[in-house]
């Protein structure tokens, strides 16, 4: 299990999540190296662009690792939010290269990505509701803003997953390419963006990104309010022993 960050070329930096056994599932150490890693190749001036994928050919990510420790108090929640963008203006633009599924936090994460391409195979979703866990990571504010109300609220309430073609027709990747063609064209379209100024590029990216941040940051209270809300309840207790089970849950 490890978080791996390569340069390619002089000024493009793939950054790789790979836990392979447990689909790209990032435990809490995981989240705060990709935290620490966000803040490193921030102030790193020969970084102008990003390319984020999952190792293998299974997941891009499934997001948090249901084994480990799943409590988010306020500072737990902070390191979270840290980790995926959530409320953060993050000036340095990032490629998605959506390798296989992303789900959970991992559709968190890539919804704090700019330009994405996904493979084929892939397959998107928010299953949080269905066992019981409030999807915290930026989706209930960013996934309405990016794709509209009617289809997030579909990945948010029906917990269903969907494939990479319907992904690209509602907005939520820019384009399906085959798989062995997901990472040459985001190295492409970073090394594009790494051509342009970066004092251009990052400032357009460190608008739109804060106007996104700050929507995100003034509901982080009520985010806190309602995830404690679910996390206290019996439902919770279920919804994670019957995922841990691999059941169904029985909310009664």
């Amino acid at each position: 299990m490890e978080l791996r960050a390569e340069p390619h070329g002089p000024h493009v930096v793939v950054v790789t999540i790979d836990n392979q056994p447990r689909r790209n599932a990032m435990p809490r150490a995981m989240m705060a190296e990709l935290a620490a890693l966000w803040d490193r190749l921030a102030l790193d001036g020969t970084c102008r662009c990003i390319v984020l994928t999952g190792a293998g050919e299974r997941a891009f990510s499934s997001g948090a690792d249901m084994s480990g420790d799943l409590s988010a108090d306020p500072e737990t929640a902070r390191l979270v939010n840290h980790a995926l963008l959530k409320n953060r203006a993050y000036a340095k633009p990032i490629v998605a290269a959506v390798n296989g599924d992303c789900v959970a936090g991992g559709l968190e994460l890539l919804i704090s990505t700019d330009v994405r391409a996904a493979a084929p195979h892939a397959r998107f979703g928010l299953p949080e509701v269905r066992w019981s866990i409030y999807p915290f990571g930026g989706a209930t504010v960013k996934l309405v803003q990016q794709v509209g109300y009617v289809h997030a609220m579909e990945l948010l309430l029906t917990a269903r997953l969907i494939d990479a073609a319907e992904a690209a027709r509602i907005g939520l990747v820019n384009r399906v390419v085959p798989a062995d063609a997901v990472m040459p064209w985001a190295l492409e379209t970073a090394k594009t963006i790494a051509a342009n100024s970066p004092t251009a590029v990052q400032a357009v990216k460190q608008q739109i990104s804060s106007t996104i941040a700050d929507h995100a940051a003034s509901r982080e209270a009520l985010e806190q309010e309602l995830g404690d809300r679910v996390r206290k309840s019996e439902h919770f207790k279920e919804g994670v022993r019957a995922f841990l089970e691999k059941r169904n849950p029985n909310y009664t």
